[in-house]
């Protein structure tokens, strides 16, 4: 049965001209979800700001809008200026979600809680060897890190990227997690020639933090009793306070490939 709202939008369309299947499309269109809010509306920066002052990686990076998705680099690129890219709206509690695509030997990260001075819980997006992808890291703050294993290049005679092997691998209780994926799993899970989607759930004033990569749970991090090496509760949470931004990193120096972008879209967050 046409529900009334369809028959008007039809008969609306059908006399602005609109043709059948693009009415069909529209018609048919996924309804936005619930309390999700949508950070990037796939053809502007509006809401998101550089940091306004020098920090450690740069002056901000270089960020534009290419084909819907938002595309970082070293700003010029190879210059090893980099930086970073943050909502205007701070949150505290929240489900994000984000589709990304980082080239491979870029060093990136996907903030929460951040500031302007680049301080923040980082889920790591350090796609690179020896790198990581998934695990927590406090970026600015104590320098913590909960990575349970690394990720490295397979490579063809040509170089060219062809798998990921992993090493260095750790049990969650001995890098201050809940709990980790095996490394077996991360590499099925993570497509290497496509966009992966990254899920983050974060909640308390020491912040629980779930991130999950194309549906498969990476790791749980308890700001509450995490044990990790210099990590300070009461210190990070000094400097992060409950809530800030959603931030999308470019690494600067000189590891960031020349010309390299890590690229992101579909960024949505339910506020909880």
């Amino acid at each position: 049965m046409t529900s009334p709202n369809r028959r008007t939008f039809m008969k609306t369309g059908m006399a602005a001209g609109l043709s059948t299947g693009l009415l069909q499309t529209l018609a048919y269109a996924a309804p936005r979800r619930k309390g999700w809010i949508e950070l990037f509306d796939g053809k502007t920066l509006e809401g998101w700001h550089i940091n306004p002052e020098k920090i450690g990686h740069g002056t901000g990076g270089q960020w534009a809008v290419e084909n819907g998705v938002i595309a970082g680099q070293q700003d010029p690129p190879g210059s090893g200026n980099g930086g970073i890219l943050l909502t205007d709206r701070k949150f505290e509690n929240f489900v994000l979600e984000i589709d990304m695509k980082p080239d491979w030997g870029v060093c990136s990260g996907l903030f929460i809680r951040g500031n302007d001075r680049g301080q923040c819980f980082q889920m790591m997006v350090d796609y690179h060897d020896a790198g990581n992808v998934g695990h927590i890291y406090g970026e600015g703050t104590t320098g913590f890190n909960t990575r349970a294993f690394d990720i490295n290049g397979k490579y063809d005679d040509n170089k060219n990227l062809i798998g990921i092997t992993t090493d260095k691998h750790k049990e969650a209780k001995d890098c201050g997690l809940e709990y980790t994926c095996t490394p077996a799993a991360w590499v099925k899970a993570w497509k290497l020639d496509g966009w992966n989607t990254a899920r983050v759930e974060v909640s308390g004033k020491y912040p629980q933090i779930n991130t999950f990569i194309n549906g498969l749970k990476v790791a749980e991090f308890n700001g509450n009793t995490c044990d990790a090496a210099n990590y300070d509760k009461e210190k990070i949470h000094g400097m992060l306070g409950s809530s800030g931004s959603v931030a999308v990193q470019v690494h600067g120096g000189t590891g960031w490939p020349n010309g390299a972008k890590c690229r992101w879209k579909n960024v949505r967050i339910k506020p909880l």
